[in-house]
């Protein structure tokens, strides 16, 4: 987070762990929750079909999306930017919010969905980026990862042969392409070259890791640097807790009290 320039003095940057009040809330919360909401939740069902080799039947995996909405409402969040695969937890954050006030008073906030200028951005294998799913492009990854990944990206099925001519939106190349690439004549002539044969996969990828590593490269030198500073990092880390913490208290001071709890 430091190397891509999030300012630690504006932004409070700590471990979930260190705050206690993240379990305290979840628990509040998982009380009024039907499970009925939990499993209809798009990303439960989507993960249990994607991660088969994986044991997911589990509260902790179920209940995941409670946690997530315990996360944003132990600051009261008016607004919480994210993709938009996560928007479905974040009304389900709402909703939750909804019943609480409900039952309890008015103690939280309805958070608002912020959708980032690249609110969808696939994965490798043209499912949607996820670590969970392996397909994802890392910050911390040297380039030659990165452009290991790169090279075998699925792109648009019909370009089989360097001679095929393709569609670029049904390519995920194409998809990252117009997020990093900045250069509008060079899209153009991409997109141009795409749909008339004009220019092969590979080619397309290079032009892609060229942007890439304009972005990267700074951000990963930045992240060397900081890695040789653990102590200053811990520090950070404990001061975002700190932060953290004494805004935590104030909400579960409300909670309890809502919920005519003795702590």
């Amino acid at each position: 987070w430091l190397a891509v320039g999030v300012d630690p003095e504006k932004s409070s940057i700590f471990i979930q762990s260190h705050v206690k009040q993240h379990a305290e809330i979840h628990l509040a919360l998982s009380m009024i929750t039907p499970l009925g909401w939990l499993q209809r939740c798009p990303t439960y069902k989507e993960q249990i079909l994607n991660l088969q080799n994986k044991d997911l039947s589990t509260y902790a995996f179920l209940g995941y999306p409670v946690l997530m909405a315990g996360d944003i409402l132990l600051y009261k969040s008016w607004g919480v930017p994210v993709g938009e695969d996560q928007s479905a937890h974040l009304e389900l954050t709402r909703e939750v919010a909804r019943r609480f006030n409900g039952f309890y008073g008015e103690v939280f906030p309805e958070p608002e969905t912020l959708l980032t200028p690249a609110a969808k951005m696939p994965g490798t294998d043209g499912r949607k980026m996820s670590k969970s799913y392996g397909n994802s492009l890392q910050i911390a990854e040297d380039m030659e990862t990165i452009w290991g990944k790169v090279r075998t990206m699925m792109t648009d099925p019909a370009r089989e042969r360097r001679t095929d001519k393709g569609t670029p939106e049904k390519c995920p190349v194409w998809d990252v392409h117009k997020f990093f690439n900045k250069d509008a004549q060079e899209l153009a002539e991409i997109h141009e070259g795409c749909l008339n044969a004009g220019i092969g996969c590979v080619d397309c990828k290079k032009k892609l890791m060229a942007h890439l590593t304009e972005m990267m490269d700074p951000i990963q030198k930045r992240r060397a640097e900081l890695a040789k500073r653990p102590d200053d990092l811990k520090q950070i880390l404990e001061t975002g807790a700190a932060r953290a913490r004494k805004v935590a208290e104030g909400t579960m001071e409300n909670v309890y009290s809502a919920m005519n709890l003795i702590h």
